[in-house]
């Protein structure tokens, strides 16, 4: 049995025999070699006995007293030997001693796996509050975390079903029950909690931004040109579609069609490269009221304008003449905006899409009804090479959702 003694200058850990356990051979150990090793994870030298048994000494009632550690700044200093590890260990006098935070199951030694994990030999510290020291509550629940026998059987039951299975029928899905119970031990509440206030105020103030800088043009600068509208969305872009990292302005492409004898240039405003260098088109058009849906119903249903029909059609033929390019266009891409790309990085045109930014909400002067927003959907729905059709209003919208879900 092993407990842990303060002593005026620091701790000592106690060892004697378990009932019916005969624990001379410690002795006899340190006699032979001048060293022990005490529940297969305390190592001790002679020289960390402080009571020598006496000649006659009756074992069955001798406790082992080993000096452990000494108080060394609010801490329990344990000297590496004593792990057999490269690092000095500083426990904080607020961590009450035991056995378990040394050994898992199997004796597995805790400070041995994380002393091998690092590249240094400075003191691994626990609790407290020294620099670079982990905190207690971290590291109780590491110690909840580190297998124990059931588990490990269950992993190993897993390995051998993963190999074997193809070759053999007629096997248990170890592998299932093993991630069944992975999850049952570690349930969603008990993962990792970070401080996400600072983040979410910076979110909140970009969000923010974007918001009163789109409201405030779309109450003051409707005369601008379509020019003038892309350039004031031209930053926000990657803000407000985060899978994409660059806007690129003007981009050549290549059309074999208009022509049968030569080639002939069409010019894409806005694309947008994703974080993998996929391309896709983003057409920022005027926020102008009715062009969205006609004010009329054609055999009951609100159909599109003539220009939301023609930006979408305007995609459509950009992506189109893109695909056609292919692997030609991609080189030709590549080599041409690389200084504006991360190193290495290579433009690809594998199945390009469309965002359309276009017109605000309102028909003939007021909001769109729930007749309206539904064939709007529908509309938007229906063409497989457009993302998303968004008007201003549902921009904002979208916004202030954001800004509202993040000041929880």
């Amino acid at each position: 049995m092993i407990k842990f003694q303060i002593t005026g200058t620091g701790v000592e850990l106690r060892y004697e025999g378990d009932s019916g356990v005969y624990s001379r051979w410690v002795w006899d150990e340190l006699n032979k070699y001048k060293k022990v090793c005490i529940s297969q994870i305390f190592h001790f030298r002679l020289s960390d006995l402080s009571n020598p048994p006496i000649a006659t000494q009756d074992f069955e009632v001798y406790e082992y007293c080993f000096q452990f550690g000494i108080f060394v700044d609010g801490y329990v200093k344990i000297p590496a030997r004593m792990l057999d590890i490269k690092n000095d260990l500083l426990i904080s006098l607020d961590v009450t001693l035991k056995r378990s935070l040394f050994a898992a199951e199997r004796n597995i030694s805790i400070f041995g796996r994380l002393s091998k994990l690092l590249e240094h030999s400075n003191p691994i510290v626990i609790g407290g509050s020294r620099h670079g020291a982990i905190p207690q509550d971290v590291f109780i629940e590491l110690l909840k975390k580190f297998p124990n026998t059931h588990e490990l059987n269950r992993y190993a039951d897993a390995r051998v079903q993963t190999i074997l299975s193809q070759y053999l029928d007629g096997m248990k899905d170890a592998r299932g029950l093993y991630e069944s119970y992975l999850n049952k031990k570690t349930p969603a509440t008990s993962s990792a909690k970070f401080d996400l206030g600072p983040l979410k105020k910076l979110e909140i103030e970009k969000y923010t931004f974007i918001r009163d800088q789109i409201d405030n043009a779309l109450k003051t600068k409707m005369n601008w040109s379509e020019k003038e509208w892309q350039q004031l969305m031209l930053p926000f872009l990657p803000l407000l579609f985060s899978k994409y990292i660059k806007v690129l302005e003007n981009v050549t492409i290549s059309d074999y069609y208009q022509s049968p004898v030569k080639k002939t240039n069409r010019f894409i405003d806005l694309a947008l490269v994703d974080a993998n260098g996929n391309l896709d088109i983003v057409e920022v058009k005027k926020p102008f009221d009715d062009t969205i849906l006609r004010k009329s119903l054609y055999r009951g249903n609100y159909i599109p304008t003539s220009e939301l029909s023609g930006s979408i059609m305007q995609a459509e033929k950009y992506i189109f003449h893109l695909l056609k390019w292919g692997i030609k266009g991609e080189g030709i891409l590549s080599k041409k905006y690389a200084p504006e790309l991360p190193a290495g990085m290579e433009i690809h045109i594998s199945n390009p899409k469309a965002i359309i930014i276009v017109g605000r909400d309102q028909i003939e002067g007021t909001n769109m009804t729930t007749s309206h927003k539904l064939d709007f959907e529908i509309i938007k729905r229906k063409y497989a090479n457009v993302i998303d059709i968004i008007t201003y209003d549902d921009l904002l919208r979208r916004l202030n959702n954001m800004i509202s879900a993040l000041s929880y």
